[in-house]
């Protein structure tokens, strides 16, 4: 599989993994200025990039990054943000500010992580029934805390 990243603004940053085994490709802010986040508020960070893969049934999921969240409460305001293989647009990663400080976003630093992911994509049917299961229709709370 294949990513092809297109730069839309000149000092975007390509993702990268930071390890070899890093599952995720870090994101990074492309910025003219810095953005402060002040507890509670939610931004729209550009990345400068579009891209697209080589395959149909893959979608590039994008998740916080775990020392962001954990060390200054900074997270992704849709918790998983997902970019469809038919995407060609600019990314945007939208953050919220959960902690209790104002929050700098610089340009070049790494604000969420990049996971392609395959999909299915299931083939629709509509019936009167479904399979009855031991479960059943039990809801919320039914197999227990």
């Amino acid at each position: 599989m294949k990513i092809t990243f297109k730069k839309l603004d000149e000092k975007a940053v390509i993702p990268e993994r930071a390890t070899a085994g890093s599952a995720g490709l870090d994101i990074s802010a492309c910025l003219d200025s810095p953005v402060v986040l002040e507890p509670g508020e939610i931004k729209m960070i550009p990345t400068g990039l579009a891209a697209q893969t080589d395959c149909n049934d893959v979608a590039m999921l994008i998740y916080p990054r775990s020392g962001l969240s954990t060390k200054h409460g900074v997270s992704l305001a849709n918790c998983v943000g997902v970019v469809d293989s038919d995407y060609r647009g600019a990314w945007f990663i939208p953050l919220i500010n959960h902690g209790k400080q104002p929050f700098t976003v610089e340009h070049g630093m790494r604000i969420a992580q990049l996971v392609p992911t395959r999909v299915l994509i299931p083939e629709i049917e509509i019936s009167e029934s479904l399979d009855d299961t031991e479960r059943g229709k039990g809801g919320f709370g039914s197999s227990g805390e």
